[in-house]
């Protein structure tokens, strides 16, 4: 389908709502929050797009009650898996009829996938993984704040020319959704899309889902142990995990230790891997490199433990020990083991 982007008749923001089987996922919730806050300085209605086969009223009156006005329903069951095909067809189709203004999604894969390739076919610029937005008092533009340079500048980038501006967003999962009042009335404030979608022209095919057995969700977690550089070698990371595991707390990474092969990538916290406020985050050999901080510069409590009293992640540790990790992670399980 083909789209005439111009900058007149766009309203309304719009924030893309991720499920699986129907369920919202946590990173969306904190989309809303974001939403909300464009939508009020814009003077406009947020509205939540759910594209799906079937939907789950109590999930949609969990959008309603935190903070969308309107949630567009796309269905249809070629919608039941995420293709990129059959999504970006849809999402055009929605934004050829309804003109939002702003749409922004997670940078999940899924938002890292759709949104880059639906702004090439409406021929609208895009930022990919925002960690700021607001509004230009001046000229009602969305402000998109990313780092740039390999992490080492914030670039704010505007986008005046072309409509919908879009932008996908580092989420924390960690807002949580209001639900529990299931006496919510929807119905008018729902809106149902059935897309023009044909098999026949679709190319690609679900076949099957194989889980990936090392991914993790420390996205979730509470509590996360990080391993770095200082950790030497792969066969050291039994003991960072074992420490991990006493304490239940999920493992993170940063990225070296993931590019030498030691942990898998769904353990990496930063920049290119996950963006995460757990409550307690402890860093253990982690020098704390600008890309690393990105991702967990938010945790409320935060842990270091290095040998180089120099290291940068001390200047955002709430607590920091110097010294060598291999001596204090036994010290400090056993004084764990000892308070139980």
């Amino acid at each position: 389908m083909s789209y005439k982007n111009s900058q007149s008749n766009h309203s309304g923001v719009w924030i893309i709502a991720e499920h699986k089987n129907g369920n919202i996922l946590p990173g969306t919730y904190e989309l809303l929050s974001r939403g909300a806050k464009l939508a009020k300085e814009r003077k406009t209605e947020l509205t939540a797009v759910f594209m799906g086969e079937t939907f789950n009223k109590k999930e949609l009156q969990s959008l309603i009650l935190s903070g969308s006005d309107k949630i567009l329903i796309a269905k249809h069951k070629l919608l039941k898996h995420f293709l990129i095909e059959t999504y970006s067809k849809t999402l055009v189709q929605l934004i050829n009829k309804y003109s939002p203004e702003i749409i922004i999604s997670a940078a999940t894969t899924t938002g890292r996938t759709l949104m880059p390739y639906v702004a090439m076919k409406i021929h609208a610029g895009i930022t990919a993984d925002c960690t700021e937005l607001k509004i230009e008092e001046s000229t009602g533009l969305l402000l998109q704040t990313r780092p740039a340079i390999g992490g080492n500048i914030m670039a704010t980038i505007k986008t005046p020319v072309y409509k919908p501006q879009i932008a996908t967003v580092r989420t924390s999962s960690k807002i949580v959704k209001l639900d529990g009042i299931n006496n919510v009335h929807i119905e008018n404030k729902l809106t149902v899309y059935n897309p023009d979608l044909d098999s026949k022209h679709i190319k690609t095919k679900f076949l099957n889902l194989i889980p990936y057995s090392d991914v993790i969700n420390i996205q979730d977690a509470n509590i996360v142990v990080s391993v770095g550089k200082g950790i030497k070698k792969a066969a050291n990371i039994k003991l960072v995990k074992d420490f991990a595991d006493s304490i239940g707390a999920a493992l993170g990474a940063s990225r070296e230790v993931i590019d030498r092969g030691w942990l898998g990538y769904s353990h990496q916290v930063g920049l290119s891997g996950k963006t995460i406020s757990p409550d307690i985050y402890i860093a253990l050999g982690v020098s704390g490199a600008i890309q690393h901080l990105a991702g967990m510069q938010t945790s409320k409590t935060i842990i270091a433990v290095n040998k180089d009293p120099n290291a940068h992640i001390f200047e955002i540790a709430d607590f920091g020990i110097v010294g060598d990790l291999f001596e204090i992670i036994p010290y400090l399980a056993e004084l764990i083991k000892t308070r139980d």
